[in-house]
């Protein structure tokens, strides 16, 4: 594995067109080889107790630039760019192993290695909690402890949805579909279709300002194959992965906590008890806010990724 690294400043940076954590003076960038052609981009701050933050969908790094310049303070705090999303890179999707989660999640175990850390916390959102999750399930001896921001595990989801309640969840079931027509429509409009989440998702319109929202839509419209890539597997060889392990009766051992919005109400299930068949050291807290809680609301996502570390 191997790094090389670049000072952040104030202003956009020209890597790749996406602008970088240009909000948290003190981070430095740097690119980490964690697989054969797979670098990663991430950012990098703070000394203490590492904690790694992974973004969700239709998003980058960018979304943590609150919560990560609070963490820095006293942890080491490390923001990558997933496989296949922002400024890391994006390989062709030679089989479903590809964008599998055990994949995704192995590069964060390696990247942090990488950066000297042989244990560490986890903290995801949506797609990111779904590789921290993973992690956290075939590296217990690296994770140390996770938060989970507004997902259900993958085999949950797609048992949770169905009938018209189902329609919410319409993404994941065109992604789902063989390579070709699902990358060529989306493609046709990315914006549309990347700006659609972002705006229905988010209760707070203020919590993603113009150039936020630009550098999330030329990111995910210039990454149309790899994040299709990524939902094709949740629906294939995720859900295998995650059967696997619910029939061995394998369960996360490092304490979770889970943040949701209270989408149970509306498709009729019982999140916490979800959570809690996988993780048994679980603390549940249903939010107020819009899916893009570390952006919408910052400060509470931040005291309970504190709190975590305090149990």
């Amino acid at each position: 594995m191997t790094s090389s690294t670049r000072n952040t400043g104030p202003g956009p940076t020209d890597l790749t067109g996406l602008p970088d954590l240009t909000d948290l003076p003190g981070f430095t960038a740097q690119r980490v080889d964690v697989d054969h052609g797979v670098g990663l981009d991430v950012a990098v701050a703070g000394s203490g107790t590492p904690v790694v933050l992974l973004h969700g969908f239709p998003q980058t790094r960018l979304m943590w630039r609150h919560v990560a310049a609070d963490l820095a303070a006293d942890h080491t705090v490390i923001c990558p760019d997933l496989r296949g999303y922002g400024a890391s890179d994006k390989p062709g999707e030679d089989g479903p192993g590809t964008y599998a989660k055990r994949t995704m999640a192995r590069d964060i175990v390696r990247l942090a290695a990488a950066l000297g850390h042989d244990r560490f916390a986890l903290a995801g959102h949506d797609r990111g909690a779904l590789v921290a999750f993973r992690a956290a399930l075939d590296h217990p001896e690296a994770v140390s402890r996770v938060a989970l921001l507004d997902v259900l595990p993958t085999l949950d989801m797609w048992n949770s949805l169905h009938g018209t309640s189902a329609a919410v969840g319409f993404h994941l079931y065109l992604m789902a579909q063989p390579p070709g027509l699902p990358e060529r429509m989306i493609a046709a409009a990315p914006e549309e279709f990347f700006g659609h989440f972002l705006d229905v998702w988010t209760k707070d319109p203020d919590a993603l300002p113009a150039g936020v929202r630009t550098a999330y839509l030329q990111a995910s419209a210039a990454a149309v194959p790899s994040i299709v890539a990524d939902y094709r597997a949740s629906a294939g060889v995720d859900v295998e992965h995650d059967r696997a392990d619910l029939d061995a009766g394998k369960t996360i051992t490092a304490p979770v906590t889970v943040l949701q919005q209270d989408w149970g109400a509306a498709l009729g299930y019982d999140a916490e008890a979800l959570w809690r068949a996988w993780a048994p050291d679980l603390r549940h807290r249903t939010v107020s806010c819009g899916h893009f809680m570390a952006e919408e609301d910052p400060d509470l996502v931040t005291a309970e990724i504190r709190a975590l570390f305090a149990r």
